[in-house]
């Protein structure tokens, strides 16, 4: 009678053991358990830890809350200035209800998918080249919201959009590396035009300065030769000022102030 007794517990013993090793689940604690009892959805969402659920009537699907990092593949469309583009994203977002991700959508990462890659081409045709190239941050938070207006419905929230790269036509790129090029020479142009009316302000500024002074006309002159011949070249170039000329040319011809002192031959005093 003992022994049937003990056997009886031992068998209930056994039995219960498999039951609960049929019944009980582990969530981690990046993820959250839906239950569906019969097909229907039963109870709140299981949080982390270990949980009971009964056997061949619940079953329990997790769902993985983490930050999910999903690239969009690249887009190929026409800009609103007609241009040809690639473009391509990434996109980051996380489930915020477990039971609505499940239930609402049949696979919600492939619908994120297709609702980004949908937002981009729409991104694309409503954006001029300018705006791909420098206002990316703009972008950026329209397509996020793109996104994000139908993901609320299925339990996901966006957290954030980014435009990785955009892949331009090589016609394109020589187009803008000669826009460039061009921009940047007329600049140059411009400094340099600017550079010569500042000297030439200062040159006549000096010029006016050494008109009164014709020693430091003499002088920059010494300056000059000085600096040549320091080159030591075997050609010297030496610019002789017009009034030098002029004097050469007078020589030793007495000025007409001096003809006027000088006495005449017959010792009378001079005319006038």
């Amino acid at each position: 009678m003992v022994e049937d007794l003990l056997l009886i517990l031992a068998g209930v013993g056994s039995a219960g053991v498999v039951y609960l090793a049929a019944a009980a689940r582990v969530v981690k604690q990046y993820e959250r358990g839906v239950l569906f009892r019969l097909g229907r959805l039963a109870g709140d969402v299981r949080a982390p830890g270990l949980t009971l659920i009964i056997p061949f009537v619940d079953r329990l699907q997790k769902v993985n809350m983490q930050i999910v990092t999903l690239p969009v593949p690249a887009q190929e469309g026409i800009t609103r200035d007609n241009v040809t583009v690639r473009v391509d994203a990434v996109v980051y977002f996380r489930v915020i209800d477990a039971a609505s991700a499940l239930v609402k959508v049949e696979d919600y990462k492939f619908a994120v998918s297709q609702m980004a890659q949908t937002s981009l081409r729409s991104i694309i045709g409503k954006s001029d080249l300018d705006d791909l190239l420098s206002n990316r941050e703009k972008l950026n938070q329209g397509l996020e919201l793109m996104i994000d207006s139908p993901a609320v419905g299925w339990g996901v929230q966006v957290d954030r959009v980014e435009i990785k790269d955009v892949s331009l036509p090589d016609t394109m790129k020589r187009s803008m590396a000669r826009q460039a090029e061009a921009d940047r020479e007329r600049r140059a142009r411009i400094i340099n035009a600017d550079a010569e009316l500042q000297a030439s302000r200062k040159l006549a500024e000096a010029a006016q300065q050494m008109s009164g002074t014709p020693a430091a006309l003499q002088l920059r002159l010494l300056q000059t030769v000085m600096a040549v011949a320091a080159e030591k070249n075997s050609t010297l170039v030496l610019p002789i000022p017009v009034e030098l000329l002029h004097f050469l040319e007078r020589g030793g011809q007495p000025t007409l102030r001096e003809q006027a002192l000088e006495p005449h031959a017959d010792g009378g005093p001079p005319p006038g």
